[in-house]
């Protein structure tokens, strides 16, 4: 079985490194600093206009939590409709109910947005109170993919949750995320069944700005205003060449 290797991505600039550097598709959100959340029209437009790697696009409305209010959950929906026509390859979403389950009867009505898009369970599923009944649920809904750490802070210590889900996946793919990098897929592939990665391979840059008006926070306090998240090329690069064993073979579309 080959090997996919997708790559999170919230800027133009990231989306091409990650393709040229050996990315078989990509994840595309905003706000990556924050785990994620909706990216803009504009923005796969872009990346479009530059590069066709396939592009799942990653919908979650604001920061925090899967539980979403009425009105979330109608942006959630437009959402879906508009990248799909848009051009995106694939979306990316997940709701639970306050009790921890998945919440079946919104991902159901997703799913049937997406008109036949694959459809990934993000990580959603890592704050299901059973991981397994969420898996059925999601096979039942005919999720085509579940991104997971294994219900850990990351993959390498929810390896063992990882391979019994991937054991009793069937036709839903296990995409690991959280914590990777080009020596744990090194380790997966040799030591488990587990074929298909996530990462962001990020580095942080500092900004070109020379004037810099120190104490004033543009959004949580503390945080760098000065430094870029950004994709780096060896991160990707040598990711691929964990995931094939060193060899130069064609990505995996």
């Amino acid at each position: 079985m080959r090997t996919l290797l997708e790559c999170c991505v919230d800027s133009v600039e990231s989306a091409v490194i990650a393709a040229e550097n050996g990315a078989d598709r990509l994840e595309l959100c905003a706000n990556l600093v924050i785990g994620g959340t909706s990216p803009s029209p504009s923005l796969i437009t872009e990346i479009r206009k530059r590069t066709d790697i396939p592009i799942r696009v990653l919908l979650r409305p604001r920061f925090g939590d899967f539980l979403y209010t009425e009105a979330e959950f109608a942006v959630l929906l437009r959402e879906v409709r508009l990248f799909r026509e848009l051009g995106a390859n694939g979306i990316v979403c997940g709701c639970l109910l306050p009790d921890g389950r998945l919440d079946a009867a919104r991902l159901h009505e997703l799913i049937a947005a997406a008109e036949g898009l694959p459809f990934t369970l993000h990580r959603a599923f890592d704050l299901c109170a059973d991981p397994f009944e969420a898996l059925q649920t999601a096979q039942e809904l005919g999720v085509d993919t579940i991104l997971t750490s294994g219900q850990q802070e990351n993959c390498v210590l929810g390896k063992e949750l990882l391979c019994a889900l991937a054991e009793k996946a069937g036709p839903v793919q296990i995409l690991v995320g959280a914590g990777v990098n080009a020596a744990v897929i090194a380790d997966f592939v040799k030591t488990t069944p587990l074929r298909a990665f996530h990462l962001s391979g990020k580095e942080l840059l500092q900004s070109k700005m020379r004037f810099r008006r120190p104490g004033v926070p543009m959004g949580i306090p503390g945080m760098d205003e000065f430094t870029v998240w950004r994709t780096n090329p060896e991160a990707i690069a040598s990711a691929r060449r964990s995931a094939t064993g060193g060899n130069d073979d064609a990505a995996l579309r």
